[in-house]
């Protein structure tokens, strides 16, 4: 029963994550052996205010290209 835990700065959308999750399963399924049914994929939607690299936040580094 393969768990995998995706974490990620929130803003993508339910297509996405779903397109993912399949992909991530044949993955699975296809290396490992695994019964599709029996793969369990999670997202965590980070708020990029919560989210650091190098100290700062997503969203500082954001404002900082100029993306918002």
């Amino acid at each position: 029963m393969p768990l995998v835990r995706v974490s990620m700065v929130e803003g993508r959308t339910a297509a996405q994550k779903k397109a993912a999750a399949e992909a991530i399963t044949r993955t699975l399924v296809e290396h490992c052996a695994c019964d599709p049914s029996h793969v369990y994929v999670i997202f965590d939607d980070v708020p990029a205010t919560d989210w650091t690299v190098g100290g700062e936040t997503v969203a500082e580094r954001r404002r900082a290209r100029g993306e918002g």
